[in-house]
């Protein structure tokens, strides 16, 4: 029996490998740190605009910036924008705030005819709610860890 799954195991992965397209991984590096880039240098931009403008703390301005990162982000996503983005940029668009931004309004937007309630405020949190509770608890973690540390004169 366990020669049998072995064998239509090997059969299933040589009819991916013959199926599947190549990536083009050069190509794909490229797009992602340039696109990644236009998004920094887009909040680095900002935070200069701010600053010239406003009599802000630079704590403040880096949040006004990634308020700023959000909005265009969900804004972009609504109209179908982000996603195109995304297909040839891969993580340059992913891993910025912008990402995260995209994946809570991609699900809040796809749920919307469900309702308020029981379609967009429920599963807006689908895919970036694991994240949310990962960076809160690792967050407390370290700060638990750092405030042990300082108990002891470290």
């Amino acid at each position: 029996m366990s020669q049998d799954v072995e064998t239509r195991n090997e059969q299933y992965a040589d009819y991916v490998k013959k199926m599947a397209l190549p990536s083009k991984y050069f190509p794909s590096l490229i797009w992602a740190f340039l696109i990644g880039g236009l998004i920094t240098i887009l909040g680095q931009s900002f935070y200069l605009l701010y600053e010239t403008v406003t009599d802000l703390s630079p704590e403040m301005i880096g949040a006004l910036v990634a308020v700023t990162l959000i909005g265009i982000a969900a804004f972009l996503t609504a109209i179908g924008v982000y996603d195109r983005i995304g297909a040839f940029s891969g993580g340059g668009s992913i891993v910025p705030i912008t990402g995260f931004s995209n994946a809570v309004s991609a699900s809040a937007i796809e749920h919307r005819k469900e309702g308020i309630i029981f379609g967009t405020c429920t599963n807006m949190f689908k895919i970036a709610g694991p994240v949310i509770v990962v960076g809160v608890a690792l967050s407390w973690l370290v700060g638990f860890i750092y405030f042990i540390i300082g108990l002891f004169g470290g």
